[in-house]
This record gives structure tokens, sequence and C-alpha cells, in this order.
């Protein structure tokens, strides 16, 4: 019995440390994702001309690409200057002392999460890694490119098009003409750092949908049935960000969120026939 109790008690030891050693390496694991988000964010700081002047204030520019890209798409299909925008009138102010100091600290902390955002996953994939079978390993890495890949396409394409297309309606949005339009800065990056997060995050939609499928929690069914409801929220928030009720602008928003959730069915549909392909073996 005493031996017996013995056992016991080291291979509880065992399991202590075992647990304790998985605490150490996330904690590893973070430590390492934080250094990297703090390496770009001290970066970024570096420069505040071109994290503000170029980056976050590129929007307010006449000559910002988009504008020039939209016009030019405008004059192609013969729709005259409805696609022509991007010219403010409006002006940003600071109106707390410490406010700039702290937005430059915050919009480079933002800037150096997102561009730290693939390390942060490949660390992750890190910890998790061990515990997976050689197919599992395989599919996380592709998880890690694949949301990597979504989630920096999602943020540029806010910045290029949602944002502009945004700042333009509420900047130009008028209640009456004895109203001046002058915005605080802080508003300004609460809108753009706001836009682009949940961007990025609404196109990690396929790999939600494909968890969500793996959990049993959605099905191609589901998504088939509820298409047309989808459709109609993606042209409604098109309708609110575009500048104009012009068609074309619209479309330009809409079609690849559709886009985005035709994919997600096709996941779903995988992740289902592969389910039943295994359990059928």
């Amino acid at each position: 019995m005493a031996l017996f109790g013995l056992f016991n008690k080291n291979r509880n030891d065992v399991s202590q440390m075992s647990f304790w050693g998985h605490i150490d390496a996330l904690r590893g694991h973070l430590f390492r994702s934080v250094v990297v988000v703090v390496i770009f964010a001290v970066i970024l700081f570096c420069f505040p001309e071109f994290l503000f002047d170029t980056v976050l204030f590129g929007p307010l520019k006449d000559d910002f690409l988009t504008y020039r890209a939209f016009c030019k798409l405008g004059n192609m299909l013969n729709v005259g200057d409805d696609l022509c925008f991007g010219h403010y009138t409006f002006k940003l102010q600071s109106l707390g002392l410490a406010d700039q100091f702290t937005s430059q600290m915050w919009i480079a902390f933002i800037g150096g999460l997102m561009l730290a955002a693939p390390y942060i996953l490949f660390e992750v994939w890190k910890f998790i890694k061990p515990a997976l079978k050689e197919k599992e390993k395989r599919a996380s890495t592709g998880f890690i490119i694949s949301s990597s890949f979504l989630f920096i396409s999602g943020i540029l394409f806010s910045y290029f098009i949602i944002v502009p297309l945004t700042v333009n309606f509420l900047g130009n949005y008028k209640v009456s003409a004895m109203v001046e339009n002058n915005f605080t800065m802080d508003s300004y990056i609460s809108t753009v750092t706001t836009l682009s997060l949940a961007t990025g995050i609404v196109f990690e939609l396929p790999v939600i949908v494909y968890f969500l499928s793996r959990f049993g929690l959605m099905t191609p069914e589901f998504m088939r049935k509820y298409r047309k409801h989808a459709v109609v929220v993606i042209l409604i928030v098109a309708a609110v960000v575009t500048p104009s009720p012009d068609v074309t602008s619209q479309m330009l928003v809409a079609f690849p969120l559709y886009i985005l959730y035709e994919a997600s069915i096709f996941v779903s549909k995988y992740v289902v026939k592969k389910k039943a392909a295994s359990a059928a073996l």
C-alpha cells in the first residue's frame, strides 16, 4: 500500500509538472508575440509622418489611389462624375492636451498588432503543434496561411474601399447648411481603426464557418437557405458605406462580401462531406 501510494504520488507530481510545463510554454509563446508587436509598434511610432500623413490620413487626400481609380472607372462606364469624390472641406481637431501623443501611441500599437498578426498565429500553431496528429498539423498550417491572408485582405479592402467611401459619406453629410463639419482626430481614428479591424474579422468568415461546420453548428444547407437574407444584409451594408445611390459603387463593396459568403458555403460543404466520409470508415 505504501509503495502504491508512493507510485500515485510520483505520478501526480509528473502530471503537475507537465501542466506547469504547458503553462511555461504558453507564457513563452505569449511573450514572443508581445515582443514582436512592441517591436513593430516602436518602429511605427518613430515614423509619425509616414504613420499619419501617408497611411492614416491618406484617404483624406484628393489624390488618394481609391479616388483616382473610382474616377477613372466612372469615366470608363460613362457615368460622368458620379464616382469622382474625395474632396473634403472639414478639418480634424485635437481638443485634449495629450490627445496627439496618445493617438500616436494607440495607432502605433494597432499597426504593430496588425503587422504581427501572422506571427501571432504562427506562435499559436507552435503551441498546439505537439498535440496534433500529422494530418492535423498539415491542416493547421493551412489555417495559419489562410487566416493571415484573409485578415490582411480584409484590412486592405477596408482601407482602400470601405474607409474612403464611409469617410466621404459621413464627412460630407449635413443636416443643415448652417452646421459646419469639424471633427476630432480621435473620432476619425476610431472610425478608421474600427472599420479596418471589423472588416479584417469579417473576412475571416470562411475560417469561422470551417470550425462551426466541424463542430456541427453550421451546415451548407442552412447557409443556402438563408442566402437571400445574407444578400439583403450585404446590400444594406454596401448602401450605407457608398457615397452615392449609384449602383456601381454599391456593387464594388457588395460583390467581395458576397463572394466570401459563397466561399463559406463551399467550405462548409467540404467539411460536412469530410466528416461523413470519416464516419463511414
